[in-house]
């Protein structure tokens, strides 16, 4: 199952480092299909693909050094032509998105909400007709009184839990610790957005509303571009 699910999302990876262009600022996402989007771009920049990139995780910083790739920041940049990330949940009609598995949401956000094009890669499995119908949500807080943000996520009608790694809270590179909150599938992802925003503690959440330009999707019939209304065989 997993080597089947690898090679779709490497077949999307290829499609999407197709629309990088000599000259651009790239945003480069984080975890499993990132990293076949940058193991793909890798050999194109050998040949001589001048890009420059903002990694949106440690881990992501590291690998695209391996690999070759240059890499930037908001201080030189300001602003992203094309950012590539995967994602937890695709709601199939909106195109809105959950992400933050990888524990790196908040940079992702920053990334998206600063890119031109912000163009996401999965398999087939994430796609889904309403947001939280299989992941949690996932909530980026302070480590400070995380007790007390816990508790008022829980208001909002959620399963809460504490994100673990080896036994101890998962910390985030920005030092934050991540609640997951399972609400079950969410009706109106935008006004949980808002909500989440409102409670002290926390930094961000995973809910993506309105962010995406399209999604490359890859099944065992080919791989695709979904836009907001439209289905591209590619």
């Amino acid at each position: 199952m997993s080597e089947r699910r690898d090679r779709l999302k490497r077949a999307a990876a290829q499609r999407a480092v197709e629309l990088v262009e000599s000259g651009m600022v790239l945003g480069l996402g984080t975890g499993s299909t990132a990293g076949f989007v940058i193991e793909e771009l890798a050999p194109r920049v050998a040949r001589g693909l001048a890009v420059v990139a903002i990694p949106t995780s440690e881990h992501t910083a590291a690998l695209a050094r391996r690999l070759g790739i240059p890499l930037t920041s908001f201080a030189e940049h300001r602003r992203i032509d094309l950012a590539i990330d995967g994602a937890d949940e695709v709601d199939v009609a909106s195109l809105d998105l959950i992400k933050g598995a990888g524990g790196a949401l908040l940079r992702e956000k920053i990334v998206a909400a600063a890119s031109e094009r912000f163009v996401v890669v999965v398999d087939h499995e994430k796609l889904v007709a309403r947001l939280g119908e299989r992941t949690p949500v996932p909530v980026e807080v302070t480590q400070f009184g995380w007790q007390a943000t816990e508790a008022a996520l829980a208001g909002l009608g959620a399963e809460t839990a504490l994100r673990q790694s080896g036994g101890q809270p998962f910390v985030t590179d920005g030092g934050n610790f991540i609640i997951d909150c399972r609400f079950g599938p969410i009706a109106d992802p935008g006004k949980v957005e808002r909500l989440l925003k409102t409670i002290v503690g926390v930094v961000e959440n995973g809910l993506f509303v309105g962010r995406t330009s399209a999604v490359i999707v890859a099944s065992e019939v080919g791989v695709e571009m979904l836009t907001r209304g439209e289905r591209q065989r590619l």
